[in-house]
């Protein structure tokens, strides 16, 4: 039975996450960076209006030229182009260095009063048709007109020089072809004369044919008798009188041999003495049912079986011996046959080859005289079809008085708008493609293979060192709540074998990414679970978890570590049940020193039995390494990435750090995520936290 709703496949929606991610990915890099568009079109549209302001004076005129494509003959065809590539040709050489320079000269020599000046040249085809559209545009009226109708006129002498040039070039090399032909021609009919003096060819066909037949023959024949040498050998004299009784040996050789005719009379009085042997025996058999063995009658035939016998034996050794010298003759026939067969092939080969000499010089001769032939019609053809084009150049419309041109304002300034547009565009997806921080929970999982465990969305209130971002009992972000609650889940039911980690170090790469403020909440939310919990600020240098929970900074855990205070001394109670707070203390300068003292281990294990869960702040992994040097005590470390804010490559790098140490990363935190973001499902549905359900 088949599923009625076959699910979607993990390629596809990855795929479809992907898509998703990166348009909301480019929507952010667009709003945070906006002002980079609307900049690149200023500077395109002010570098247009300073190109249009600065533009000399053009002017434009007008020309026109159609080419007629003749249908030439087959012999004449020598000057040729592609017909599907003509059109293009033809406008490559109008717009030629070499047409324009004669064009200038022409111009030059004509009107020597007009100051040459550069003039732009731009040919189109109308469609379907073979008529160029030519416009000439330049910074003076006459010097336009008149270097336009120089162009069209040098274009058609340069078709003349080309169609000539190309005529005597190829009549040339046909006539030198031709030479040596010719002299091939004369060496390859005394290579045949020669030949046909020293061989019949006559002879050698009719040999080569007969040769070839008898060659089959004795083939044959040698093959009958291997066939019959073989049965002889492998065959005992039984079966080969009974083969030969069938009529085999004579016609194996068909020859009629009196061999063959000894051979059939002794098998007639070896079988018919072997026949009268069997009736005396069956005889015997019949009588002895009646008579006793010694009775006349019973002893007469025993002598008679034994008398038979003997002569049998005799007409058998006589027939062995027969076979024996069949044997040899078939033998002898077959070595003359093979000698005959060798040096019948030997005269075949000669044959053969003297047959393949002769055609191959004949073949030769044909080739020669057969291009021979084709080259000298050519020849006597292109002297009358080169000075036939094969196609006729004509000036329609001689170039038109040049008139100034006028280029649209609102065209450019458009063009150059949406130029910088692009330039804007491309500019922010350079800086979207060398930005490596991650902005959604999909790019996430592409960057890092560690688990995530959660996804805090980003608050108004979040990174506020005044408590105001603390999760209360009946806090009224429901979705900050939720979302703390799903990283507890996912810290109580971990899929981890053995021992559930309680000990727990909740660090970051850089600072800012808010691991106080994640650790805070995560104490806050097992706490309310009912969890005996104590959050332990570890951050020695810059550790402000007493104003989050408005508690006194000293002292704590410096002084623990320095021997000043024991735990019970220092530990705080704070608002939420259930959890406590072991301050900072003094700042130290050098706390990797105290975290490596044995007072430090000494301390968490005594705390772990204390409290059900111990949550340790500390400083960020690259900021410090007092995360290296304490995260080996704890039983597991979260590690918070903060989004479009933590770099990849700088995330990756601390937690290799950590992985150096032989720390176990329990997984990561993607903290201030926006709940707008395209695989951002997670507490959106405010109505559903409602006092009382609606309808």
């Amino acid at each position: 039975m088949t599923d009625s709703n076959p699910t979607i496949s993990p390629d596809r929606s990855l795929r479809s996450a992907r898509f998703f991610n990166r348009l909301h990915r480019y929507k952010n890099v667009v709003r945070r960076l906006w002002w980079v568009l609307p900049i690149t079109i200023l500077l395109a549209l002010g570098v247009q209006l300073y190109r249009l302001w600065q533009a000399p004076p053009a002017y434009v005129s007008l020309g026109r030229m159609i080419v007629n494509i003749k249908i030439q003959i087959p012999t004449g065809s020598v000057y040729t182009e592609e017909l599907s590539n003509f059109l293009g040709t033809q406008v490559a050489l109008m717009r030629s260095s070499t047409v324009q320079n004669r064009a200038m000269e022409r111009v030059r020599s004509l009107k020597p009063d007009l100051a040459p000046t550069p003039v732009e040249l731009q040919i189109t085809v109308s469609p379907k048709t073979t008529i160029f559209n030519l416009q000439a545009v330049g910074p003076t009226e006459e010097f336009t007109r008149a270097f336009l109708d120089a162009c069209m006129e040098e274009y058609i002498n340069l078709k003349k020089e080309m169609r000539t040039s190309t005529s005597e070039t190829t009549l040339a090399g046909i006539t030198d072809q031709l030479i040596l032909l010719e002299k091939d021609l004369r060496k390859n009919e005394e290579e045949l004369i020669q030949f046909q003096a020293s061989n019949s060819v006559v002879f050698l066909q009719e040999q080569d044919k007969s040769g070839g037949s008898y060659l089959v023959l004795l083939n044959r024949q040698l093959a009958a008798l291997r066939t019959e040498s073989q049965l002889l050998n492998m065959l005992d004299l039984d079966q080969n009188l009974e083969r030969q009784q069938k009529g085999g040996l004579i016609s194996a050789t068909g020859n009629g041999d009196p061999t063959d005719r000894t051979v059939n009379f002794l098998h007639s009085d070896y079988l018919k003495a072997k026949q009268e042997i069997q009736l005396r025996k069956a005889e015997l058999q019949e009588w002895s049912q009646f008579l006793r063995p010694k009775h006349p009658r019973m002893l007469a035939l025993t002598e008679e079986i034994s008398r038979r016998e003997r002569l049998l034996e005799i007409f058998r050794q006589q027939s062995l011996e027969q076979l024996d010298n069949r044997r040899n003759s078939i033998n002898l026939q077959i070595q003359n046959l093979e000698r005959e067969v060798v040096e019948w092939e030997t005269k075949a080969l000669e044959v053969s080859k003297k047959m393949a000499e002769y055609e191959r010089i004949r073949a030769n001769k044909q080739r020669l005289q057969g291009l021979y032939d084709r080259l000298s019609a050519t020849m006597q053809t292109l002297g009358v079809d080169k000075d036939i084009s094969p196609e006729s150049v004509t000036v329609l419309e001689r170039a038109t008085p040049a008139r100034e041109a006028r280029p649209s304002a609102a065209k450019t300034l458009t063009i150059a708008g949406l130029i910088g547009l692009l330039v804007g565009l491309g500019i922010l997806l350079a800086v979207d493609r060398l930005d490596d921080r991650p902005t959604s929970y999909t790019e996430l999982q592409e960057e890092f293979d560690e688990p995530i465990l959660g996804q805090i969305p980003l608050e108004a209130t979040h990174g506020r060192n005044n408590g105001s971002g603390l999760l209360q009992a009946d806090d009224e972000r429901h979705a900050f709540m939720e979302a703390y609650r799903n990283l507890r889940s996912s810290l109580l039911y971990m899929a981890t074998e053995g021992k559930r980690p309680r000990t727990i170090l909740v660090t970051s790469a850089v600072p800012g990414d808010g691991k106080s403020m994640t650790a805070s909440n995560m104490a806050i939310t097992i706490a309310l679970a009912g969890s005996r919990v104590l959050i332990v600020d570890a951050d020695l240098r810059k550790g402000l978890l007493h104003r989050s929970f408005g508690l006194a900074s000293t002292p704590g855990l410096t002084e623990i570590l320095t021997g000043q205070a024991e735990p019970a001394q220092v530990i705080q109670p704070t608002a939420t049940p259930n959890l406590s707070l072991l301050p900072r203390g003094n700042t130290s300068r050098n706390p990797g020193e105290l975290f490596l003292n044995q007072k430090t281990v000494n301390l968490l294990k005594e705390l772990a039995g204390q409290y059900d869960y111990v949550i340790v702040d500390t400083a960020p992994v690259m900021a410090a390494d007092d995360v290296a040097s304490l995260s080996p005590n704890v039983e597991g470390v979260v590690f918070v990435v903060r989004a479009a804010c933590t770099s990849a490559r700088v995330a990756r790098a601390a937690l290799d750090v950590l992985y150096q140490r032989e720390v176990e990363v329990l997984g990561l935190v993607f903290n201030a995520v926006e709940t707008n973001a395209s695989d951002y499902y997670y507490y959106r549905y405010k109505d559903y936290y409602a006092a009382s359900p609606r309808g």
